[in-house]
């Protein structure tokens, strides 16, 4: 074994130490007298190889002992301080995604009341631009419907009307009194569009298009609706 000096062993318990002649006063604590006494020569210095080969492995276990806990501490400390980084990381990422989630809802209704009101200022505008006649065809009352509806929305629209009616404006159900383009149940609730709703097939559509808009949002939203329940 190489003639390691104990000096190198600071960890060295107070009792593995006292049984090695002149490291007795390092472990004890006890301060040298002045710097001439703290350069021993080298034949005064204890070395690993005087001590009892028990007492060396006493010496060497206390050292590496508190060389695995310095170590093991440390880890720790790393390992939480990763922890932390990682868990401000993860509220940071979390609290962005549900911003931008935020942010979008409300994009997206913003959109969908501006939709409604520009379909409601179209309804109101054109349902009363249109000339009166005694009757209307359905290519007619088709082309008014397309003028009043928004592009986008059209064939929704128009297939909801398609089921309902067949493009008659004048379509009763006999056993419910479900009547004109949407069949509306009562019949009377077209009069909120205008008086007009037995003979003018645009004062239908202008209560069609607001009661998908109101009721579903949209007519394609009210179209999807009648595919899964057959009604609307």
């Amino acid at each position: 074994m190489s003639r390691i000096s104990v000096r190198g062993f600071a960890v060295v318990s107070a009792t593995a130490v006292t049984a090695v002649g002149s490291v007795v006063g390092v472990a004890s604590g006890s301060v040298a007298q002045n710097n001439n006494d703290a350069e021993a020569t080298a034949a005064d210095t204890t070395l690993l190889a005087d001590i009892p080969a028990g007492q060396q492995a006493q010496v060497q276990t206390a050292s590496l002992t508190q060389q695995a806990d310095a170590q093991a501490i440390a880890a720790d400390a790393s390992a939480k301080k990763d922890a932390e980084a990682a868990a401000r990381k993860a509220a940071a990422e979390t609290a962005v995604a549900k911003k931008d989630a935020a942010e979008k809802a409300a994009k997206e209704a913003k959109e969908r009341i501006e939709a409604k009101a520009a379909a409601s200022r179209d309804a109101a505008r054109d349902s009363s631009s249109f000339p009166v006649q005694s009757s209307y065809s359905v290519a007619q009352i088709q082309a008014m419907a397309r003028q009043m509806v928004a592009s986008g929305q059209f064939q929704c629209f128009s297939n909801i009307v398609d089921h309902e009616s067949s493009w008659n404006y004048h379509a009763t159900n006999a056993s419910s009194g479900a009547y004109g383009l949407f069949q509306a149940l009562p019949a009377g609730k077209y009069a909120s569009a205008g008086s007009d709703w037995q003979t003018n097939p645009a004062t239908q559509i202008k209560w069609g298009l607001n009661y998908m808009n109101s009721r579903y949002g949209s007519p394609c939203e009210a179209w999807s609706f009648w595919q899964a329940n057959h009604w609307y």
